[in-house]
């Protein structure tokens, strides 16, 4: 089923100023929000999910973390190339990157028990124990931390299973960032 992909003369009415936002803020049009566009509350939601959760207390290392903790879990093709040159623009270090994407030990304990956090709230469908709870609180996160993660597993599940339905092919800019769970690490 080829789902839609949508540009400024395309879009619904109601998606082109979301588009036309996209297009000013990564100078292109990524090809989830030409997919998301089909539905401009999909589209909105989605947007608004990244922007609430940017502004979480997560510095740049643990967004990342979260983001591509989910990515991998979900193994979305489109989200790690994606999250990787995020996480590039946003001065992530090549260590965690790589960590990330090959499922590889992080440099930290406290990035490690984010990690392992946000892969078990995946799995678990949020119902992880007590004794997961308590490892994350020790850890140094609080329970703030956790909403904050429900928060970004509500984004990455819109665009990994958006990507995942649509097919969304790599953007360009990431070609050379593609992933696949189990291919060679790749050196960023």
């Amino acid at each position: 089923m080829n789902f839609p992909s949508h540009d400024l003369e395309t879009a619904p009415e109601a998606s082109k100023p979301l588009l036309e936002n996209s297009q000013k803020a990564f100078g292109r049009l990524p090809g989830l929000h030409k997919v998301l566009a089909e539905s401009p509350q999909a589209y909105e939601g989605y947007q608004l999910l990244h922007k609430l959760f940017t502004e979480t207390d997560f510095d740049a290392d643990e967004l990342t973390v979260v983001w591509q903790s989910i990515n991998v879990e979900h193994a979305c093709h489109y989200c790690v190339p994606a999250h990787t040159g995020i996480a590039k623009m946003m001065k992530v270090s090549d260590e965690i990157t790589q960590a990330l994407r090959n499922e590889t030990p992080l440099p930290t304990a406290k990035l490690e028990a984010l990690r392992t956090f946000t892969v078990q709230m995946v799995r678990e469908r949020g119902n992880v124990s007590k004794a997961q709870m308590q490892a994350f609180f020790d850890a140094g996160y609080g329970h703030r931390a956790v909403l904050d993660v429900i928060l970004g597993l509500a984004q990455k599940t819109m665009s990994n299973y958006v990507n995942h339905v649509a097919e969304t092919p790599v953007d360009e800019v990431f070609h050379p960032l593609k992933w696949q769970r189990g291919n060679t690490p790749l050196e960023v």
